[in-house]
C-alpha cells in the first residue's frame, strides 16, 4: 500500500527559500485532475457500498422470508449511521487531516464490505450494514472541506459536481453489478461484487489523491467544535440548505428503495438483473450534477434548484404510469432533479460557511442521509400498505418543502436587498433570518 497523506500543512518556502507559494487547483492543471480522479473513485465506492442492498431488496426479502419494510432496514441503518457519525469524525478530520480521515474510512468501509455477503441473517445483515454507514461517514464530509480548501472557488461547483458524478456512477453501476450478479449465483454474490469493485476504488484513490497542502489542523477541542456547530445551527442560510439537502433525499430514498419491488411485481414481473440495469439512469445524474456549475453561473442558486423540484416533480407524476416506458422516462427526470439540486446545495454549504467547512459539510450529510434513511423506510411502509402512489404522495411532500424553503430564501434575499438599499427598515428583515 502506498504511503498515506496525513493532510499535514506545508509551509511555503520551507525547502528553498526561493520556492513558490503553493497555488490552488483549477481544471486544466495535472493536480486538478489526479484530484478530481482520486475523489471520483471515491465517491463511486461510497455509494456503491452505502446502496449495495437497494436493487437486492426483493431477493434478500425472499431469501429471509421478510416483508418490504424490514428488508429497507438494510439500507436505512447504513444511511442512518452514516448520518449519526458524520459530524464526529469530520471534527477528527479538522484534527488529522481530510485525506487521512477519507483513507481509514475507506478502508474499514470496503472491509466490511466483504464481509457483509456471509451475514448468517438480517439482524447480522442490519449491524453489518450499520458499521459500514458509520465508516462510511469519514469520507463525503471531508471529501467536501478538502476541495473547498484545494479548489479555487470559481472551480469548487465544479469540482464538488464531480465528486457528486462519482456518486451517482456508484450508485448506478454497484446496482446494475449487484443485480446480475444476483440473478446468476444470489444475493449475497451481488454483494461480494460490488465488495470486490469498491476494493478496485480504494486503491485508486490512494494512489492518486494529492496531498492536502492548505489544509490547517486544529485542536480537537469539544467545546470549540460544539461553538462551530452552534453557529452553523444559527446561519438561516445554513439552515435552508439542510433542509434542502435532507428532503431531496427523502424523495431520491423513497424512489429507488420502492422501485425495485414495483418491477418485480406484476404486471411487469422484471428479473432481478433487468431490475439493476433499471439503474443506468444514473448516468442523468452524473450529467446534471456535473452541469450544475454552469446550470448555477446561469440561472443562479436559486433558480438551478427550482429547475431541480420542477424536474423532480414531473418525473414523479410521470411514473405513476403503468407503462414501462413512461416509469422509466420519470426516473430519468428524478434522477436528473434529485442530483443537480444536490451539487447545488451542497457546493452552497461550502461556500457559505467560512470557518469549520467540515462540520458544515458534516451538518449537511447528516441531514441528508437521515432523509435518505426516512425516505427509505417510510417509502417501502407506504408501499406494502398502499402501493406505488402512496410512495409518490411522501415523494411529492418533500418535493413541496424543497420549493418552499428556497421560495422562502429569494422572499428572504429579496427582502436583504431592501433593507440595504434603506427602502426597506432593518427590523422587517429579522423574522426572515
Amino acid at each position: 500500500m502506498p504511503p498515506v497523506h496525513t493532510g499535514a500543512p506545508v509551509i511555503p518556502g520551507a525547502s528553498t527559500p526561493s520556492s513558490p507559494a503553493p497555488q490552488p487547483h483549477s481544471p486544466g492543471r495535472p493536480g486538478y485532475r489526479r484530484m478530481s480522479l482520486a475523489l471520483f473513485a471515491a465517491g463511486l465506492a461510497t455509494f456503491a457500498l452505502l446502496y449495495s442492498t437497494q436493487a437486492l431488496l426483493p431477493a434478500i426479502s425472499a431469501g429471509f422470508g421478510v416483508t418490504a419494510g424490514q428488508a429497507s432496514w438494510t439500507v436505512s441503518a447504513a444511511t442512518g449511521a452514516l448520518a449519526l457519525f458524520v459530524l464526529p469524525l469530520s471534527a477528527l478530520s479538522e484534527r488529522f487531516g481530510r485525506t487521512r480521515m477519507m483513507t481509514w474510512s475507506m478502508v474499514i468501509a470496503v472491509g466490511v464490505g466483504l464481509l457483509v455477503p456471509l451475514a448468517p441473517n438480517l439482524q447480522w445483515l442490519i449491524v453489518l450494514r450499520a458499521v459500514q454507514g458509520a465508516a462510511i461517514a469519514g469520507i463525503p464530509a471531508s471529501a467536501m472541506a478538502y476541495l473547498a480548501e484545494e479548489v479555487k472557488p470559481k472551480a469548487l461547483v465544479a469540482a464538488i459536481g464531480l465528486f457528486v458524478a462519482g456518486n451517482s456512477i456508484g450508485g448506478m453501476s454497484g446496482r446494475i453489478v449487484t443485480g446480475w450478479a444476483a440473478q446468476l449465483w444470489g444475493w449475497r454474490a451481488g454483494l461480494l461484487t460490488v465488495g470486490l469493485m469498491a476494493l478496485v476504488c480504494a486503491v485508486a484513490f490512494l494512489v492518486l489523491l494529492p496531498r492536502a497542502r492548505f489544509f490547517r489542523p486544529a485542536s480537537l477541542n469539544p467545546r470549540a467544535v460544539g461553538r462551530t456547530v452552534a453557529g452553523h445551527l444559527r446561519d438561516p442560510l445554513l439552515l435552508r440548505l439542510y433542509g434542502i439537502g435532507a428532503l431531496f433525499m427523502t424523495v431520491f430514498g423513497a424512489v429507488y428503495t420502492v422501485i425495485g419491488y414495483r418491477l418485480v411485481d406484476e404486471p411487469f414481473s422484471l428479473g432481478q438483473g433487468v431490475v439493476g440495469s433499471v439503474f443506468l439512469v444514473y448516468l442523468v445524474g452524473t450529467v446534471s450534477s456535473a452541469a450544475a456549475g454552469r446550470l448555477v453561473a446561469r440561472a443562479g442558486r436559486r433558480g438551478a434548484l427550482y429547475l431541480a423540484v420542477t424536474t423532480t416533480a414531473l418525473g414523479l407524476l410521470l411514473s405513476l404510469s403503468d407503462s414501462l416506458a413512461a416509469i422509466l422516462a420519470g426516473l430519468v427526470l428524478i434522477t436528473a432533479g434529485f442530483f443537480a439540486g444536490h451539487a447545488v446545495a451542497s457546493a452552497a454549504v461550502s461556500r457559505t460557511a467560512k470557518t469549520g467547512r467540515a462540520q458544515a459539510s458534516a451538518l449537511y450529510q447528516s441531514a441528508y442521509y437521515l432523509g435518505s434513511s426516512a425516505g427509505g423506510t417510510l417509502g417501502a411502509l407506504a408501499y406494502h400498505s398502499s402501493g406505488w402512489a402512496a410512495t409518490v404522495g411522501i415523494a411529492l411532500l418533500a418535493v413541496v418543502g424543497v420549493a418552499g424553503i428556497t421560495l422562502y430564501g429569494s422572499h428572504a434575499a429579496r427582502t436583504a436587498r431592501l433593507v440595504g438599499s434603506g427602502a426597506v427598515p432593518a427590523a422587517v428583515v429579522r423574522p426572515l433570518r
